[in-house]
């Protein structure tokens, strides 16, 4: 980032902050942000409301998105709402809506402290003996997270909450093997089973839809701050923790079935403790399958982006073979899930 792009940011956060003076001293871009840029900003701030802050993020549009995700506006909105409702988030702090400074819209958040690395936080000793409490917690944030409910005019862009969550989400998985040059078996099978075996549809709350290992930030063995909230929207609660527990999220350590972090017991007892009521988790194996299929259409897609000479990109190209996984997954998910039906 210029020196010149600096001042501006640096003038612009002094006048929504009521500082007396900012400087930003250095910044640097973070890893990890494929569909979007995270500068950490190094600043010195006298006066206002953040007077002393020594950090922050600008989270910004990297060169390249995917259409489905919100757009910084959008996002800045729905980290408002979650930190609204006492989830562990970053603050929010100020949000640029037009792309007049930069280019592009972005805004800006206090610094989580920690690592999101999901090959550290799955296989690293040191956290076992918080892998309990860690899991309690995640379950609690998604509870604080579920009690969002519509209508919320704060959240309008969402647009209205689905009467089948699990209906819509089949429909736009159906749009999404459409749109590609050729079929995939496994995963239109996938999609057909869950069809048949839908659940009851429960009340839509506010999701993540991306609530899983790499996507929230730990530090010392507890959770500092939940993330990337740009596929949030309204849908059945189950949603989000068959996403969390499906096995593509947990990086190698199927053990751990809670995101490769922790048990599915301790992410349960977090959540009804915090909700005062426990979800029906008999129904979770159903999500998890979709979660499945979802990550497999959506690693199509991505790797299309590369094969259609639209945007090459190694990345890209690694994604859309990882659907090859998802295949297997969803053809064992479901044997399990009739295996145990039919011993029942």
């Amino acid at each position: 980032m210029d020196a010149e792009t600096r001042g501006a940011i640096a003038e612009w956060l002094q006048s929504e902050t009521g500082a007396e003076k900012i400087d930003i001293t250095g910044t640097k871009l973070l890893s990890g942000g494929a569909i979007q840029e995270n500068w950490l900003l190094d600043l010195t701030i006298h006066g206002g409301r953040l007077d002393g802050l020594k950090q922050a993020v600008l989270r910004t549009d990297a060169a390249s998105g995917v259409d489905e995700s919100h757009g910084r506006v959008e996002e800045f909105r729905l980290l408002s709402a979650g930190f609204e409702a006492n989830m562990t988030v970053p603050e929010p702090f100020a949000l640029e809506p037009t792309g007049s400074i930069t280019g592009k819209p972005f805004y800006v958040m206090r610094k989580s402290d920690g690592t999101a690395n999901p090959r550290m936080l799955t296989r690293d000793a040191s956290l076992d003996p918080h892998r309990t409490g860690l899991a309690r917690q995640i379950g609690r944030e998604m509870a604080r997270l579920h009690r969002i409910q519509p209508p919320r005019p704060d959240l309008d862009f969402l647009g209205d909450a689905p009467a089948n969550p699990a209906a819509q989400r089949i429909s736009e998985l159906y749009g999404f093997l459409d749109s590609l040059p050729k079929a995939y078996p496994a995963l239109e099978w996938g999609l057909r089973w869950l069809e048949l075996n839908r659940p009851a549809p429960s009340p839509a709350v506010l999701c993540h839809r991306d609530f899983r290992t790499g996507n929230y930030m730990v530090s010392d063995g507890a959770l500092t701050g939940v993330l990337d909230w740009e596929f949030a929207g309204w849908s059945d609660p189950l949603e989000d923790v068959g996403w969390f527990c499906a096995r593509c999220w947990r990086f190698g350590s199927d053990e751990r079935e809670a995101g490769g972090v922790g048990s599915r017991s301790d992410l349960y007892a977090g959540y009804a403790e915090e909700a005062g009521a426990a979800l029906d988790w008999s129904l979770v194996p159903y999500w998890e399958v979709l979660a499945t299929v979802r990550w497999g259409a959506i690693a199509l897609l991505q790797g299309e982006r590369h094969n259609s000479g639209a945007e090459r990109s190694i990345e890209l190209a690694l994604t859309g073979r990882k659907a090859a996984e998802m295949e297997l997954d969803i053809l064992q998910q479901i044997a399990e899930i009739e295996r145990i039906r039919a011993n029942v």
